[in-house]
């Protein structure tokens, strides 16, 4: 089954691709999305991709994306965007930055990443399976108090206590090791009160959010991607759920009009900063026909910014 890039079309759209630009993919994944921007590039344009997860810059199809002298594909994590730009010598270069946030769906399917409570395998969980904690590290040594934290803020689960106690106590009896072994204690943990949902789907959310620093990274990467951009250089983004939109919303916004600081008073013109960004679009989401094709797609919110 061909793999389908989420707001294909809407993404190269918002990125408004000049032949002779230059783009860059925070997310390369299966390439999807950067396929498409090559094939409206120009034999001078320029496409650098980037993917924190091995087995997305392994890959066979990035094998075969790399035979075009136009692509370069590199290994890393969104806060080192600016520094590989300015090592290219792009600063202040580049027409457009299109980041596909959250799992890809190649690290879903696999149960050897331990991404998914559906398959069992190892608990792991790093996009980056290279370095950092897994996640039965993590829960091996985490203390019940940051786990709650975790469990709260980024899973948004209302059982957070409970299940962080449950862990605190089987973990004195047997390691968590295995995906099947978390999502079965939790199922026997709390209530199930969503018959759509699993009840670990919050946990492995907010566990998998918290190994990889994924709103960290957001947030470092929105802001470099600005720096980097040319005037007039877009800024596109596909968010999965609230946690992940809600950063980028809000940077939009705190990018966008003016700014200055309150500590000043009076206010003179030379306190007001112009913000670095204009809204380009409104908040775009996907159609029935391709919920229907990617039902993944759902909860995907697209926002569009352009560099002043």
């Amino acid at each position: 089954m061909e793999h389908l890039s989420v707001l294909y079309e809407e993404s190269l759209a918002g990125l408004n691709i000049q032949s002779r630009g230059v783009y860059i993919d925070c997310t390369f994944g299966r390439g999807g999305h950067s396929r498409g921007i090559l094939a409206k590039l120009g034999l001078e344009g320029r496409l650098l991709a980037f993917d924190r997860d091995l087995a997305a810059i392994n890959s066979d199809y990035a094998g075969e994306m790399q035979k075009d002298s136009r692509f370069t594909l590199h290994h890393g994590c969104f806060s080192e965007l600016e520094n590989v730009v300015n090592q290219q010598g792009l600063h202040g270069k580049i027409d457009g930055v299109l980041m596909d946030l959250g799992v890809s769906s190649p690290q879903l399917d696999d149960s050897q990443r331990g991404f998914s409570f559906l398959r069992d395998g190892p608990l792991d969980m790093r996009m980056d399976d290279s370095s950092g904690l897994s996640a039965a590290e993590w829960l091996a040594e985490v203390d019940e108090k940051t786990l709650v934290k975790v469990l709260f803020e980024y899973g948004e689960e209302r059982f957070a206590r409970r299940i962080a106690g449950a862990v605190m106590e089987a973990r004195k009896k047997l390691p968590l090791v295995t995906t099947l072994d978390l999502a079965r204690l939790i199922e026997a943990t709390v209530p199930k009160i969503d018959k759509y949902k699993h009840p670990a789907t919050r946990s492995f959310q907010a566990i998998r959010i918290e190994i990889n620093n994924e709103l960290g990274e957001i947030k470092q990467g929105l802001q470099q991607a600005v720096n980097v951009l040319k005037p007039k250089g877009r800024l596109v983004v596909i968010s999965f759920h609230s946690l992940e939109d809600r950063i980028v919303k809000r940077f939009i916004r705190q990018e966008s009009g003016r700014k200055f600081n309150p500590g000043k008073l009076p206010v003179k013109e030379a306190d007001i900063e112009q913000g670095l960004l204009k809204k380009a679009s409104k908040a775009i989401k996907a159609g029935k026909e391709e919920i229907q094709k990617n039902p993944r797609a759902r909860s995907a919110v697209m926002r569009v910014a352009e560099r002043i």
